[in-house]
């Protein structure tokens, strides 16, 4: 009876670790080498940040793409500057979202490249109206400032990086990140040239299948080196752990459920949960009550927070934030807008969970994300030399014509000489030699193909003697 008593005590350890502990099917890697201290935040501070609106498509106009609404008042959207003051949100994600545009029956992207600047152009407009409230952060410490400053942080994301091609993506890429695009998805629903979406399919309806391309993966590579958060939430499951096994930093899901309380396709399941929580990442909750519970009567906040404690229980308070999705679903009328952010941290005190991890799930998991990815290593690109670029083209300018001439003046500091041979003007990813002159320092660079309507972005950079290299980048709209 004693060795049938051990016997079944050990059947029923590895029924549980089957089932409960060990993910199902493929192997969930640890994604990263050495997973970081998960009880370290950033610098300590308690803040809170939603790391998913859309609000940005709110503010484009959506025949021309310009700006034309000021959220620095009130406003019938989820997302204002009011409201985010009232709600006490302390960095906010704006998304610059694409679902991809076809033409022809292949992937058009200069049109989603288009597209997706005339959103970040958007945030530009946004802060340079608002800059007594608000700015656009590019590290932990611009928070840290802009918090202390009573100023709300805005960091960029990209949703859907449906522009980034094999022939130009990495030099997009990098473009991007000089624009201040810190964490993207690199799908929607759809599938694409880097991966596949939550869909399977492709936006012409052709099944894809795969998971995580060879570009993709040198795209994941890229986004560690130069410090951009990887967002999973729109992947379908192959994609997901090829990301996790390609990227060796923390992730994020920025705006996702529960699968196991809610049966959705855009939630994860318990074993992804895990994998995230692994490898030192992020699942921020959604308030989209849609994937939150079967009717949307059950998807207010009392159901966000069930999809936070869930979170908490099965893999604890240090990997579970919020995203909302403000301006890109209907809200839930208890947690409609911003302002009202302070009712899911009442009711998460009233499940009696401690300050300290409420603190956590508000803002502190994702600044200790932050933190981690967005501290570039030694030797990246993108630093500051000692050249000085100034664009004779502003954020956003029109330009007219289809052959514009895009020129830059660069000072050298005391001491330092440019390296003539470093001079480039990279223009949607396309990198070109300019001429030089060296009695003014310009260069300039005359497009020889003609650009489309609509917006572009181009790179000047240059380098002195010692390799220091200094980028200015810049969007322009053709008109």
């Amino acid at each position: 009876m004693k060795w049938a008593f051990l016997a079944f005590l050990v059947f029923a350890l590895v029924l549980y670790l089957t089932f409960y502990i060990l993910p199902k099917g493929r192997e969930i890697p640890n994604t990263i080498k050495d997973p970081p201290g998960v009880q370290d935040t950033a610098g300590g501070i308690a803040v809170v940040v939603d790391t998913h609106s859309d609000t940005l498509i709110k503010i484009v106009d959506e025949k021309t793409w310009l700006p034309s609404v000021d959220i620095g008042e009130d406003t019938p959207f989820d997302i204002d500057i009011p409201k985010l003051k009232k709600g006490g949100v302390d960095v906010q994600y704006f998304g610059a979202f694409t679902s991809g545009y076809y033409s022809g029956g292949k992937p058009d992207y200069m049109r989603s490249n288009s597209r997706l600047l005339s959103l970040i152009n958007a945030l530009y407009w946004t802060v340079e109206k608002n800059s007594q409230h608000m700015d656009i952060a590019r590290s932990v410490e611009d928070i840290k400032v802009l918090s202390g400053n009573g100023k709300i942080s805005a960091v960029l994301s990209i949703e859907g990086a449906y522009s980034l091609d094999e022939e130009n993506g990495i030099e997009l890429l990098h473009q991007y990140h000089d624009l201040g695009v810190r964490a993207i998805a690199l799908t929607w629903n759809h599938s694409n040239v880097l991966g596949e979406g939550v869909n399977g399919a492709y936006m012409d309806g052709l099944p894809s299948k795969g998971g995580l391309t060879g570009f993709g993966k040198e795209v994941v590579r890229e986004m560690n080196r130069l410090g951009i958060i990887i967002d999973v939430s729109h992947m379908n499951e192959e994609t997901f752990l090829d990301v996790l096994e390609t990227s060796d930093a923390p992730v994020i899901a920025s705006h996702s459920g529960v699968y196991t309380l809610r049966n959705h396709g855009r939630n994860l399941k318990d074993d992804q949960i895990r994998a995230i929580a692994k490898g030192g990442g992020v699942v921020q909750v959604v308030f989209f009550p849609e994937f939150l519970a079967a009717s949307e009567a059950g998807g207010g906040v009392e159901t966000i927070a069930d999809h936070i404690e869930y979170i908490v229980r099965l893999v604890g308070a240090e990997h579970v934030g919020i995203g909302s999705d403000f301006d890109g679903a209907t809200m839930p009328e208890d947690l409609k807008d911003a302002s009202m952010i302070p009712r899911l941290e009442s009711e998460l005190e009233g499940r009696n969970f401690s300050r300290d991890d409420i603190e956590k799930i508000m803002g502190k998991n994702t600044m200790r994300v932050m933190e981690k990815v967005w501290r570039r290593p030694a030797g990246a690109q993108n630093s500051i030399g000692a050249l000085f670029i100034k664009p004779l083209v502003e954020m956003g300018q029109p330009l007219y014509g289809t052959t514009p001439v895009l020129s830059a003046a660069i000072e050298a500091q005391e001491g330092a000489d440019i390296n003539v041979l470093s001079l480039r003007v990279i223009v949607d990813g396309r990198v070109n030699i300019p001429e030089f002159d060296p009695e003014t320092g310009t260069i300039s660079l005359e497009l020889r193909e003609p650009l489309e309507d609509g917006f572009h972005v181009v790179t000047f950079l240059a380098a002195d003697l010692d390799g220091d290299a200094t980028r200015e980048t810049r969007i322009f709209y053709l008109k």
